[in-house]
């Protein structure tokens, strides 16, 4: 996880996130918030990482590039929801909408499959309630 800190981005590194639910991930994210502004993030906090992601839409960006961070294989770039204008049965209406770019080292991850994640991510961002329902 790419997390702001006064020395710039760091990214301290979740583990064994197979095993955690959605609380105990944010419950994580939080904990090293507050070490990387404090700047207590120990080196093994910070090493052995292999998927990264960076929230810079908490900053107000709508889309960038993430950088993968050696010698991790991907970053996933999460931005900012905002209101847009859509098309859908022919009628323009009103939607939030949220860009992800993801990154990724082709002689690694094969781009069908970097796709297919996206499409996954895409499908439980629009139905939230698979998720917070951990179903």
């Amino acid at each position: 996880i790419a997390v702001s800190s006064p020395r710039g981005l760091v990214v301290p590194i979740l583990r064994d996130v197979g095993q955690m639910n959605l609380a105990d991930i944010e419950k994580k994210i939080a904990e090293f918030g507050v070490k990387a502004r404090e700047g207590k993030l120990s080196i093994e906090e910070l090493t052995g990482g292999t998927f990264s992601i960076s929230n810079g839409g908490v900053f107000g960006s709508m889309l960038s590039t993430p950088i993968i961070n050696p010698p991790q294989s991907a970053i996933l770039g999460i931005h900012a929801t905002k209101d847009r204008a859509v098309v859908e049965n022919g009628q323009v209406v009103v939607r939030p909408i949220n860009y992800l770019a993801l990154s990724y080292d082709h002689r690694i991850i094969d781009g069908r499959e970097a796709v297919l994640g996206l499409v996954a991510m895409k499908d439980a961002l629009e139905d939230p309630s698979r998720l917070l329902l951990d179903l």
